[in-house]
């Protein structure tokens, strides 16, 4: 079964107090790191030498590693590290040299997890830290940081970067590519812990997961990488001569979907202290303005009509656009000034593209009908957005074949396989 132990006090708001994280694309809630843990001491003679040894090892990598990225601002994780490489793929490569072997404590040594008390510092749960005798708890957690790894390393990417004419700062098509695979493998890595991981633990000890691991907090990441990836290639199909119309219209109300979806799941959950609540803060800005792209590519569908109802219904989807950009900019302003306090980066892709049509096409097309509406009425004679099947799916993960060394420890013990 396992046990399960949380403390609360007053020094998660020393590590949780007010601070800068520097430029969002894509919104990563802290990193949850794991505590030192001394595996000799507390397996005694139950594994082998070699084997304790090892799982030591490779855990204090991810202690000490994580330690240091957790402390460091997010622009500077652009810093390469002496080993070659940056820092944060330095990271995800001890989780996945730590997996192999964890997933053999996991599978085949259930006598011996009362033993084992595996320790990780939260980032959106009030309760500071979260200790567990639950093997299945520290294999949720390394994949829970594998997906936050990833989603650090698409805002990476997605920060505009100054050409050396310093004429306009831009972000390559090659990054944004790179961007939809990292979305992906995000997705897939918290796909699997929600389908495969989550059901190890039984309901008592699944209740007591702190909030950062609950199936709601991880199914509304999901889908947020899955709705960061459609809006990348929203923006890249607005940059196509060769995309049409429909073609981003159907891009941008399947965003619309995701992050509604995402909206839905995450309100569920009292996400009540800083990282929390900003979370939330994102969740509502980017559904608001995903609605903006929606409704003015729904707007210029129902213009190419013929008929005097489809191009009064075109006036109020543009209306009903110009009204959620202004939305946009209040949920956005909102976000930012929520601690750890954050900023935009320039502005580019999608919402850019919005920000200059907005003045030529939609407000043109309003001054046309010459209604000044209220804002509620507006929302309220807003055109239905047609839904559409979604086509982003989260990467397909699987583990990692369990390490061989436990092969030798499985022979030489009266330790059970359940492979």
């Amino acid at each position: 079964m396992g046990c399960m132990l949380s403390t609360l006090n007053d020094s998660r708001e020393k590590r949780r107090r007010s601070r800068n994280v520097g430029e969002i694309v894509v919104f990563v809630p802290g990193l949850r790191t794991p505590k030192a843990m001394d595996f000799s001491g507390q397996l005694g003679d139950g594994l082998s030498r070699s084997l304790v040894e090892r799982l030591s090892a490779l855990r204090t990598r991810i202690v000490v590693m994580a330690g240091e990225e957790g402390l460091v601002p997010a622009k500077s994780r652009r810093v390469a590290t002496r080993h070659g490489g940056s820092a944060m793929a330095d990271l995800q490569q001890a989780l996945e040299d730590y997996l192999p072997v964890l997933l053999g404590l996991a599978q085949n040594a259930h006598q011996l997890q009362h033993k084992l008390q595996f320790d990780w510092i939260n980032q959106e749960d009030d309760t500071e830290e979260t200790a567990m005798s639950n093997c299945w708890y520290e294999v949720l957690s390394v994949l829970h940081l594998m997906a936050m790894l990833s989603l650090l390393q698409a805002n990476l990417l997605l920060l505009p970067k100054t050409p050396a004419d310093g004429y306009q700062s831009t972000v390559s098509e090659e990054s944004r590519r790179a961007s939809i695979d990292i979305f992906l493998k995000a997705a897939g890595y918290l796909d699997f812990a929600i389908q495969h991981v989550l059901p190890q633990f039984p309901p008592e000890l699944r209740k007591d997961l702190p909030l950062d691991l609950a199936e709601g907090v991880l199914r509304a990441l999901c889908l947020q990488a899955l709705s960061q990836g459609v809006d990348i290639q929203l923006g890249m199909a607005i940059d196509s001569v060769k995309a049409t119309t429909a073609v981003k219209r159907r891009l941008a109300c399947e965003m619309v979907t995701y992050w509604h979806q995402a909206q839905q799941t995450i309100t569920n959950f009292p996400l009540a202290n800083e990282w929390g609540e900003k979370h939330k803060l994102f969740v509502t800005w980017k559904y608001i303005e995903s609605k903006v792209a929606a409704y003015y590519y729904h707007g210029l569908i129902l213009e190419e009509g013929n008929s005097e109802r489809s191009h009064a219904m075109a006036a109020t989807a543009l209306q009903a656009a110009d009204e959620f950009l202004r939305e946009s900019k209040k949920a956005c302003e909102a976000f930012n000034e929520a601690p750890p306090l954050s900023r935009n980066p320039p502005v580019w892709g999608t919402i850019k593209y919005l920000l200059e049509k907005f003045p030529k096409d939609a407000s043109s097309k309003v001054k046309e009908k010459q209604d000044p509406y209220s804002h509620e009425r507006i929302m309220q004679m807003a055109p239905a957005l047609p839904e559409f099947a979604l086509s982003l799916k989260p990467d397909e993960y699987r583990f990692p074949p369990v390490d061989p060394s436990w092969n030798n420890e499985l022979q030489g013990s009266n330790l059970p396989s359940t492979r």
